[in-house]
């Protein structure tokens, strides 16, 4: 256990991490400016340990994904990211080495994303570990891509690949078996999310609505489709698989559900109008970011539809990952 005072332990630790508008975390707030003709972005994320990470994941691992999860909220709304706040509730045993990790990782996201360090509050608790971060970005004005903007017609569309951060949860459980390099590469899917800050522009000029996929395709899917007021028809077969998941679900065809349901994915889903998609396609192929065409949103006001490869109907129990 540290004897470091709290100045102490945010000068030595986190000021190095600050940005101009952190005022070299000296006073008791941020002052930041917006960029010209853009408005801001704000969204806010928690983490307790054992919940969302294991208590045990290597330090600069739990810093970085805090970060990126958030960082993958501002990309699926079009916006880049102008800094971050972080709340940090150490358990009472907490030791310098561990948070010097902590720092480390940390850093080298807020470098690699541009997004710094604005402020943020350290405090000791006698529960797991728990963080917070509130990410701030920025976007054109009246750009901001909402989820709750998808109309009939347009086509639903995802990125990456679907399922592995759920599969890498199920591998590091011990309620999946698995091995070699796809062990490894699904448990990577699960430890560090890539926020696709790249598709962010694709975003803003082509989708008519957007969010990520943080509790699972199904569940997010439905939920996106709910608040804008339609359905949809989604082709299951089309959800792109890493080569990873297609050969552990191959063995294990159960593990379709917690694929399509199990949450940690941070890929986008995007609705954009029929006549935008080649643009959209193209847009993301220039980023570098694959983008599968998965299905299609309709009117009514009934759940959507998942239809397996002969089109018939798939029911999942729990579409999401469900706190409560």
């Amino acid at each position: 256990m540290s004897q470091l005072s709290e100045d102490d332990l945010i000068a030595r630790y986190f000021a190095p991490l600050a940005g101009p508008a952190a005022l070299g975390l000296r006073d008791d707030a941020a002052l930041l400016s917006p960029p010209a003709g853009c408005e801001l972005v704000l969204t806010v994320d928690g983490l307790v340990a054992n919940v969302h990470f294991f208590a045990d994941d290597p330090p600069d691992a739990i810093a970085k994904k805090a970060l990126r999860v958030n960082i993958s909220d501002l990309a699926a709304k079009g916006a880049r990211p102008l800094g971050f706040l972080l709340t940090l509730a150490l358990p009472v045993d907490w030791r310098a080495e561990w948070l010097e990790r902590f720092a480390q990782g940390l850093g080298a996201d807020a470098r690699r994303y541009g997004c710094p360090l604005l402020g943020g509050d350290t405090v000791s608790t006698p529960g797991p570990l728990t963080l917070s971060i509130t990410a701030v970005g920025a976007v054109a004005a009246g750009r901001m891509v909402a989820r709750t903007g998808v109309r009939a017609g347009d086509l639903f569309y995802v990125s990456g690949t679907i399922g592995d951060a759920a599969l890498g949860l199920a591998l590091r459980s011990g309620s999946s078996g698995g091995a070699g390099a796809d062990e490894a590469f699904l448990l990577d899917r699960y430890l560090l999310p890539q926020p696709r800050l790249d598709l962010a522009p694709a975003l803003r000029d082509c989708a008519s609505g957007a969010m990520d996929v943080s509790d699972g395709l199904v569940g997010d899917l439905t939920k996106m489709a709910r608040v804008s007021g339609v359905s949809a028809e989604i082709d299951v077969a089309r959800v792109p698989l890493s080569p990873a998941a297609a050969r552990l679900i191959s063995a294990q065809p159960d593990l379709l559900q917690k694929a399509m349901t199990g949450g940690d994915d941070y890929e986008i889903l995007a609705s954009v109008p029929s006549d935008a998609a080649a643009a959209f396609e193209a847009a993301a192929t220039a980023a570098g970011v694959p983008v599968t065409q998965i299905g299609v949103a309709c009117t009514g006001v009934e759940a959507p539809t998942f239809r397996d490869r002969r089109g018939e109907p798939m029911h999942f129990p729990t579409g999401s990952y469900r706190h409560f």
